[in-house]
């Protein structure tokens, strides 16, 4: 555990909540929430799939939430099933446990009967890899040949658009990850990032559900997007997808991008918008009528979870918003202000205190550090919290992994400024290199639960004492 949970006599509250908002949207129990077998009927989200009239039925997906989510989909198929390719990020194939933020204790196990049946590939995340166009190569193949009397259930997880890959012609893995690379440093967001993927890849913006046709598709995803949107969430590979060429050029320019990426990227969408390449599919095709999308768990729900478990400890809670957005920074800068508020005049909560938010906020990388978008949302709150007494901020990726690190977030108290300057730290230095991880590891103030096998967003915990 961290030096500042371990030290603080909130801490095992703050890490009871914690592990109550990532059980959960534990993908498992999500799968069988809205997906269940009654003789030979299969329901799913009260849309009845008889199984006496499909000859085979095949289990894919990509996400980092994949492994629990196919496991519980085996177990409930069983025999049934005649194939399945499911690929995870790197690390996250697990043994299906959920760990809670404590650092190891087991909150809940999950150990499907049918394992045996689910093929699990990893590949490479946030940068795609070769294992990953393999990955969705193998998926296609598997699809090949499907008919309207075979049924594709379809797996869907935050991480998606990295893990399943498939470049359109033209377009190379280098070129992708080069796009991929400029794109997470630029401060775009997740929606402006996946408008350009789905027109630069096959599996993509509907492209899937393409692939799978004409069987039928049911496909269960757990949302690692603000709001749920059906087509961003891991680039929508079976949704329509109303984006355009045009947006995506747009977007390169926003972000003054068109010099920085391959020629290939700003060639193919130049056709594009010239109208010389087909667009992807829009709402109303064809290929959509016999597929089916379910939001299975979201961001709300774990934050919701939070709340109530820290009413269960004895605080005041606010669940102040699952819409948080910008730079990472500011809005470290805003929830420690509202800290400031709450200690002031006991507003918008009474203390003792615990607010909730749900964020996905953006880096604009200017620094060579090491760190992800949790991590900085801490360090921006480290000056504005400091000398605030019995507070805290805690910052966490809810798939245990921020960055390209092996730590979640981070903890900031009232204290953690003064102890930093006894150390040498300053935080508008870390703050300039964009290197979060680098300011609270020598502080012993990063959380690294490890995966915890599931990935509805980022969460953010403001307690006042």
């Amino acid at each position: 555990m961290t030096h500042s949970l371990n030290a603080a006599p909130w801490g095992q509250r703050a890490a009871r909540i914690m592990a109550a908002a990532i059980q959960a949207v534990e993908p498992g129990a999500a799968v069988a929430q809205y997906m269940r077998l009654e003789d030979e009927r299969l329901i799913i989200s009260e849309q009845v799939y008889n199984l006496n009239k499909y000859r085979r039925i095949f289990l894919i997906g990509a996400g980092k939430a994949g492994a629990p989510m196919a496991g519980t989909a085996a177990e409930i198929l069983g025999p049934r099933l005649n194939g399945s390719i499911i690929i995870v990020k790197e690390g996250h194939t697990g043994s299906y446990i959920l760990h809670d933020v404590d650092y190891g204790k087991t909150i809940n196990a999950h150990a499907p009967k049918h394992t045996e049946v689910i093929r699990i590939l990893e590949a490479g995340h946030p940068l795609p890899d070769e294992r990953g166009v393999t990955g969705a190569q193998q998926i296609e193949d598997l699809l090949s040949g499907t008919q309207p009397d075979d049924l594709v259930i379809c797996l869907i997880s935050g991480g998606g658009s990295a893990l399943l890959v498939s470049p359109s012609p033209g377009i190379t893995l280098d070129d992708m990850q080069e796009l991929t690379s400029s794109l997470l440093a630029s401060g775009a967001n997740i929606n402006e990032i996946n408008a350009l993927r789905k027109h630069l890849d096959r599996v993509k913006g509907g492209g899937l559900a393409g692939m799978a046709a004409p069987a039928a598709v049911a496909t269960l995803i757990l949302s690692d997007v603000i709001g749920d949107p059906l087509d961003v969430i891991a680039s929508g590979p079976t949704v329509p997808d109303p984006s355009t060429y045009e947006q995506a050029y747009q977007i390169l320019e926003r972000y003054d991008l068109l010099d920085r990426v391959p020629r290939s990227i700003t060639t193919r969408l130049k056709k594009g918008q010239r109208g010389e390449l087909p667009e992807t599919p829009k709402p109303g095709d064809p290929v959509f009528e016999r597929v089916q999308n379910v939001i299975i768990g979201s961001n709300i729900q774990a934050a919701g979870a939070a709340v109530s478990q820290a009413q269960k400890e004895g605080l005041h809670t606010l669940l102040l918003t699952t819409w948080l957005q910008g730079e990472a920074r500011q809005a470290g800068r805003f929830l420690a202000a509202v800290g400031r508020q709450i200690n002031a005049d006991n507003q918008p909560v009474v203390r003792p205190a615990c607010v909730v938010a749900g964020s996905e906020t953006t880096v604009t990388i200017k620094g060579d550090g090491l760190g992800g978008r949790n991590q900085e949302m801490a360090l921006g709150a480290v000056s504005e919290l400091a000398g605030l007494p019995d507070s805290a901020l805690i910052t966490l990726a809810t798939d245990g992994g921020d960055g390209p690190t092996d730590a979640a977030g981070a903890v900031v108290t009232g204290e953690t400024q003064y102890q930093a300057h006894q150390m040498g730290l300053s935080p508008d230095d870390f703050l300039a290199r964009n290197d979060a991880y680098n300011f609270f590891e020598p502080l012993g103030d990063l959380l690294k639960p490890g995966p915890t096998h599931t990935n509805v967003n980022d969460l953010a915990f403001l307690f006042v004492w």
